[in-house]
């Protein structure tokens, strides 16, 4: 065959190959979308079922007042907040039991979705229980809705989690290596610091393969110190002008004192292990 030949059978295989390509990457981004459509689908049925749970809550409450009623929401703002407590404190005496299932259902809510809120409930949770139980709930609450928000994303998210945030999935993935060894100590610190927002701890722990083990206790132990402040401040719930009232001088100590004591156990070990080494 000349070479005029065989240059003209390159042409016509390269052509074909490019155009296969082509089809194979514009299969590829079809698939994709169809994928993300489903995934929003799945969230999005998951979501209304949880609206429903919501609204047996509602139903199920003790009959209110007309004027009640009106402030019966979720809040939005430290006023919203306000105006549930004097609502719940109308019938905390006499349900009890309605008022602590309906305040954990609300929270687990707004943790596993990662709606803003949660921050009110804390205050309003020490306006309305005693201290103790108020610290058991929110922590309980938060890990179980954040759990909630992790096992969604690993089912449902993780390409959204990846198409969404790469470049942040990137960073705190070398971290998450970084402290493998020691992953319950380093959900303690970072629960405990603001140096990550909690919904993107929540969506991206299962990306990364963190085990939900150590992410709920993590959870569970690392929230206690930041409520320790809002919790603090619902005993002068109506005295508060703004939620940065709640971080007085004793709860931003105790923070600090929470991050830096999180740290000791990594610390210890890995002066152990270089000893040894």
């Amino acid at each position: 065959m000349s070479s005029d030949g065989r240059s003209g059978c390159s042409q016509i295989w390269a052509a074909e190959r490019s155009g296969e390509c082509n089809e194979k990457v514009e299969n590829e981004e079809r698939n994709q979308s169809e994928q993300t459509w489903m995934y929003l689908i799945y969230i999005g049925a998951i979501f209304l079922l949880a609206v429903g749970l919501l609204l047996m809550v509602y139903l199920k409450f003790p009959k209110m007042s007309s004027s009640d009623k009106e402030k019966f929401k979720l809040p939005k703002t430290l006023d919203d907040a306000k105006e549930l407590g004097r609502v719940l404190s109308n019938y905390k005496d006499d349900f009890f039991l309605q008022v602590v299932f309906g305040f954990m259902v609300v929270y687990i809510f707004l943790n596993a979705f990662a709606i803003p809120g949660s921050i009110f409930l804390s205050i309003l949770s020490g306006f309305l229980f005693p201290f103790p139980l108020a610290l058991f709930l929110v922590c309980l609450c938060t890990s179980i809705g954040s759990s909630l928000c992790y096992v969604i994303s690993a089912a449902v998210g993780k390409k959204l989690v990846m198409k969404y945030f790469p470049q942040r999935v990137n960073e705190w993935q070398k971290h998450v290596e970084h402290h493998r060894k020691d992953l319950l100590n380093y959900i303690i610190f970072l629960r405990i610091t603001p140096f990550l927002p909690n919904w993107f701890i929540n969506i991206t722990s299962p990306v990364l393969n963190v085990s939900l083990w150590p992410f709920f206790l993590g959870t569970f132990i690392g929230v206690a110190p930041p409520s320790f402040g809002f919790i603090s401040a619902g005993f002068e719930l109506y005295e508060l002008t703004a939620t940065g009232d709640a971080f007085s001088f004793k709860s931003i100590t105790l923070i600090v004192i929470a991050a830096i004591v999180s740290l000791l156990p990594v610390v210890f070990r890995r002066r152990v292990q270089q000893k040894l080494e």
